[in-house]
């Protein structure tokens, strides 16, 4: 049964992405708070930013999920194709 090894994260690749995700909040909170607007202009985007963030962590966590489920389900069919094709014997007299 040939499994299709998928290559695990790097640390670099990790790295990148945590250093990404926390210079793009940074810069943008900086830029809220430093925005000559209202304090309640300000609170509305911060809101907004949070709402952001919290449905982006539950956006990954749902394409993940999915992906995972689909990698189960590929997985067993392809377990299934092996053992028909394991017990078939085309010279066999039926």
């Amino acid at each position: 049964m040939a499994q299709s090894v998928k290559p695990p994260t790097t640390t670099a690749f990790y790295l990148q992405a945590v250093i990404s995700f926390a210079i793009s909040l940074v810069g943008l909170a900086a830029g809220i708070i430093y925005l000559p607007v209202t304090t309640w202009v300000r609170s509305f985007l911060a809101l907004g930013l949070m709402y952001v963030v919290t449905s982006t962590f539950t956006l990954a966590k749902c394409v993940r999920d999915r992906q995972e489920e689909a990698t189960v389900v590929s997985r067993v069919d392809q377990a299934r194709l092996d053992k028909l094709l394991a017990e078939h014997d085309p010279f066999r007299a039926e």
